[in-house]
């Protein structure tokens, strides 16, 4: 299946009738954009952890995961820029009441306008010359522009005033540079060394949408590498293809994505490219790789007061390191494997067609490694001790609901790389004795093979490592 032919109704029908993802708050009717992840979302997203975490800390030399607070200072805020910039241009149709961006009026009007160049007085002329309509209710009467802050304000304490003020972090990288000291100090680390953490991140965006590709509550897998100023530029170009690999090692085709060199650079940035997968919908980031240069701890350095520079052990020289930041969304991570491996394959002919609907995981990713399927409910004895055995090494599930077939197709539609069938001939009779061996069917194959069960751990842990 080619993934223009995909569609997100498809995936995300799926995603909610087979428990991977569902609507938040849903018997209340749901909040907007807003998702919970079900069993089997829950597992793959964890999984997903663990492969980042084998990827990018265990298998990386002076590299570190932290686990910083949402919670932080209001100052590390204010140094980061996130208090004096991070806002949308946001304006209102004075018609129907709905509120947008403006950047996004433009884009959706002109795709080559670049509002990422104007102005917010430039953005509001070029609605108003072109007659952009409102795309809810068709008019053109809107208010001016106004710049509204993404970060999602609370209070501490039992007084609501501006001194009591914090915020829900709107990245977790500031959490592994006010780190930088404490990792580098402990772990005895010299340059260059890497900071990992996984974490959740919050947007007060008024346009998510997409399923889960935009939404106000989100997941990163951070990793930022600290390094001295000369050595930045090949390590920027490292990750890049770093990043590709990562990406393609999860299963996904190298021509399903591309790199995306930002054309306007933040402030800070030496070097800007995204990583993009192409969805059902078009192309969209899931990976950002950054050169940001000394701007950071230099910034950090100047609110908190404190030394920030690193001794270089071998040269005695101080200074301030550069850092190379790798930064993958989770949820659209997620997102862009369920859309890949989704597929539907004629097993019959046009005149009598047979479509199977299988998502094509890589096994470390699936949520049920393997999948335990008495052929009758009679052999249920021997079929759960075989279960027991392999849930303690692997996520196994376990059905003996409705023909071979139907629970073939079932365990295909949620990923389930292998199923194990015990049979008649597993557990024999008075007459023949049972050669203890079971059946395991491949899921993209569906080839057979015949196992004796002591065999069925190594074999299954072969098939899935990552």
């Amino acid at each position: 299946m080619n993934p223009t032919e995909k569609t997100m109704d498809k995936i995300t029908a799926l995603c909610k009738n087979r428990g991977f993802i569902f609507a938040g708050s849903d018997i209340y009717g749901g909040l907007a954009n807003t998702w919970d992840y079900g069993p089997l979302g829950a597992r793959m997203k964890n999984n997903v952890k663990d492969t980042w975490r084998k990827r990018f800390i265990q298998e990386r030399k002076n590299s570190y995961e932290v686990d910083a607070d949402i919670l932080m200072h209001p100052r590390v805020w204010e140094a980061s820029g996130h208090i004096a910039s991070f806002s949308d241009p946001l304006l209102d149709c004075k018609e129907c009441k709905t509120r947008h961006r403006a950047d996004n009026l433009i884009e959706a009007f002109d795709p080559d306008a670049h509002p990422d160049r104007m102005t917010k007085e430039e953005m509001f002329q070029f609605i108003k010359d072109h007659h952009i309509p409102c795309p809810n209710c068709g008019k053109h009467n809107f208010t001016d522009i106004r710049e509204f802050n993404l970060m999602f304000q609370t209070y501490r304490g039992v007084t609501n005033d501006s001194k009591s003020v914090i915020y829900l972090r709107p990245e977790n990288a500031q959490g592994e540079y006010v780190n930088f000291l404490n990792v580098q100090r402990t772990m005895r680390a010299k340059l260059p060394f890497s900071i990992g953490q996984i974490g959740k991140a919050f947007r007060n965006e008024i346009t998510p949408g997409n399923f889960t590709f935009r939404t106000i509550e989100f997941e990163q897998m951070e990793f930022q590498t600290f390094c001295k100023e000369g050595t930045d530029g090949e390590l920027y170009e490292y990750f890049k293809a770093y990043g590709r690999q990562y990406f393609q090692d999860l299963g996904i085709a190298p021509e399903h994505l591309r790199f995306h060199d930002h054309e306007k650079l933040a402030h800070y940035a030496k070097a800007a490219c995204d990583i993009e997968f192409l969805f059902p919908f078009g192309w969209g980031e899931i990976n950002g790789t950054h050169n940001r240069t000394d701007y950071d701890l230099s910034r950090h350095q100047e609110y908190s007061g404190q030394n920030l520079t690193y001794l270089d052990p071998e040269t005695g020289e101080r200074y301030i390191p550069y850092i190379i930041e790798s930064t993958y969304g989770l949820d659209r991570t997620v997102l862009a494997l369920l859309c890949e491996a989704y597929d539907e394959e004629n097993l019959g002919t046009e005149e009598k067609p047979d479509v199977r609907t299988v998502l094509h995981l890589a096994p470390a990713i699936a949520p049920y490694k393997v999948a335990v399927l008495p052929l009758s409910k009679k052999l249920a004895g021997k079929a759960m001790e075989v279960y027991e055995g392999l849930a303690r090494r692997f996520m196994t599930d376990y059905d003996e609901t409705g023909s071979i077939g139907k629970r073939y197709r079932r365990e295909d539609e949620i990923g389930t790389p292998l199923c194990v069938t015990v049979d008649f001939e597993t557990v024999g009779n008075e007459e023949t004795p049972g050669d203890n061996c079971v059946t395991v069917r491949d899921r993209d194959t569906m080839e057979q093979v015949r196992l004796p069960i002591e065999a069925l751990e190594s074999y299954i842990a072969e098939k899935i490592v990552f």
